[in-house]
């Protein structure tokens, strides 16, 4: 996976932080089903590896993805119901894979993020974006639906501009992008946009890795719950946990004794 060639790059950075790479910048890093398993197995690698403690996802070239291969699309168009059936829950089972990676995710997007791409970067943890960066939910152009990556596409920007641009397959800019609650931060250029991310890595490095983990987790085990006895006695348990745990323990000794924690790099 780490071939000059590969459409899938994945690097190993300092400090315990994995890029993934779409690297097929003269296709506008469009995917097909061969990258979906590729990308797979890169999710599920940096989550197993002990060493990942953060992951970057990004793209070669001028764009972070144009979407679906035009190829790919005309070998799905052929294919019978069952074998588009298999075809599209590979494309789920990648976005499910992203959203619920037990790591923090930083997106960074750069040039067009069409179709899938939209839902990409909705399973990201923190979305960067420059300036110029533009965004288009475009599959009723091709009378298709973004049916895939709708959870988290309408969890990213809510069910009202759901409702419009999955309609209209308008293209809207990073700002709108941002305003919506797809984009964190809008960065000038792509210097800016590197720069930014650094910015965030060293803030991060601060933070416990465990509790990055659990902190993710009681996200999803709290969003869109009603807050009944069981959800608020769940949320108790998770905080006594951590807290006897030895991350916390470690956590906690380090603020009280006015040291670094053992995590935090030397150069910190």
């Amino acid at each position: 996976m780490s071939q000059q060639h590969s459409a899938v790059l994945m690097h190993q950075r300092d400090n315990g932080i994995s890029e993934i790479v779409l690297n097929r910048p003269d296709k506008r890093n469009a995917f097909d089903d061969v990258i979906i398993q590729q990308l797979i197995q890169a999710f599920e690698y940096v989550d197993r590896d002990p060493e990942t403690q953060i992951v970057i996802l990004r793209s070669e070239g001028k764009h972070f993805s144009a979407g679906a291969d035009l190829g790919w699309m005309r070998r799905m168009a052929e294919n019978t119901r069952q074998e588009n059936l298999d075809d599209s829950r590979e494309l789920a089972r990648l976005m499910n894979t992203l959203n619920h990676l037990s790591k923090p995710v930083i997106g960074l997007v750069q040039g067009a993020a069409f179709g899938g791409a939209v839902g990409l970067a909705a399973c990201c943890d923190i979305v960067l974006a420059t300036q110029s960066a533009s965004f288009c939910l475009s599959e009723v152009k091709l009378g298709l639906i973004p049916a895939a990556i709708s959870p988290y596409v309408v969890r990213a920007i809510g069910e009202r501009q759901a409702r419009r641009y999955f309609l209209s397959a308008e293209v809207f800019s990073a700002s709108e992008a941002q305003q919506f609650g797809l984009v964190h931060m809008v960065c000038d250029d792509e210097q800016a946009l590197q720069a930014r991310c650094d910015e965030l890595l060293k803030q991060m490095a601060n933070n416990g890795p465990e509790a990055m983990k659990a902190a993710k987790d009681l996200v999803f085990a709290v969003s869109h719950k009603p807050i009944t006895a069981d959800l608020i006695d769940d949320t108790a348990q998770r905080i006594a946990d951590i807290r006897v745990g030895a991350e916390g323990q470690e956590g906690l000794s380090a603020f009280l004794n006015k040291r670094k924690a053992s995590w935090i790099p030397e150069t910190q």
